[in-house]
């Protein structure tokens, strides 16, 4: 997967961020997509590949690995980072309609098109509460999907077609651990930084 387009798009929003919110984008970018893609991408290469049941019986690997994997737990981290990612791109959109309102007009109509006042700041407030949204979403759906964010090393499988219950091995349990509790203490820290960033762009807002 190509991950050039959240670059650019992270890059653009650095423009128009605080100072919390710029520590936000450092940790996403440097800590949660540099990490997914150098990392984390190998290490759920060909997961279900190396699932292993004790059985060599038709579909029952296929249909065990369905039971406990139901979304693959690299594709849900990728979709999580989009998500978290593209409430930023609505900030990017209301500069741009600013800028272009001047140009329609021909005349200046703001101090500064990405000055954070008025309606931008209220954008700005909306796509945080977006991103906190999503990233306790996620966190949930985590934990619902995979009971927790532990991986074990063995499963037990009594799902049709096995003939009786097998015994299933996943591929890099540990490693696959520890990026799972970093995509959980990452998120905790994301959301803290929005929450403290929705308070001091309310407190702006008031004054």
């Amino acid at each position: 997967m190509s991950w050039g387009f959240l670059r650019d798009l992270l890059s653009g929003v650095n423009e128009y961020s605080t100072g919390i919110g710029r520590i936000w984008l450092a940790i996403v970018f440097t800590f949660r997509l540099l990490v997914y893609v150098v990392a984390a991408e190998h290490v759920w290469k060909d997961e279900q590949k190396e699932f292993e049941c004790n059985i060599r019986q038709p579909g029952c690997e296929n249909v065990c690995f369905d039971h406990f994997f139901p979304v693959s737990q690299i594709r849900l981290w990728a979709l999580q980072l989009i998500m978290v990612s593209t409430p930023s791109l609505l900030v990017v959109l209301h500069v741009a309609y600013r800028e272009s309102r001047e140009k329609r007009h021909k005349q200046k109509l703001y101090k500064n098109p990405g000055s954070m006042d008025g309606g931008l700041l209220c954008t700005y407030l909306i796509s945080l509460i977006f991103k906190t949204g999503f990233e306790i979403g996620f966190l949930i759906l985590f934990y619902k999907l995979y009971g927790g964010f532990s991986v074990p090393r063995l499963v037990k499988c009594d799902m049709r077609p096995c003939p009786n219950t097998v015994d299933c091995y996943i591929s890099k349990p540990t490693e696959k651990k520890v990026f799972l509790y970093f995509v959980a203490v990452t998120s905790c820290l994301c959301i803290l930084l929005n929450v403290s960033e929705l308070i001091c762009s309310g407190q702006i807002k008031e004054m």
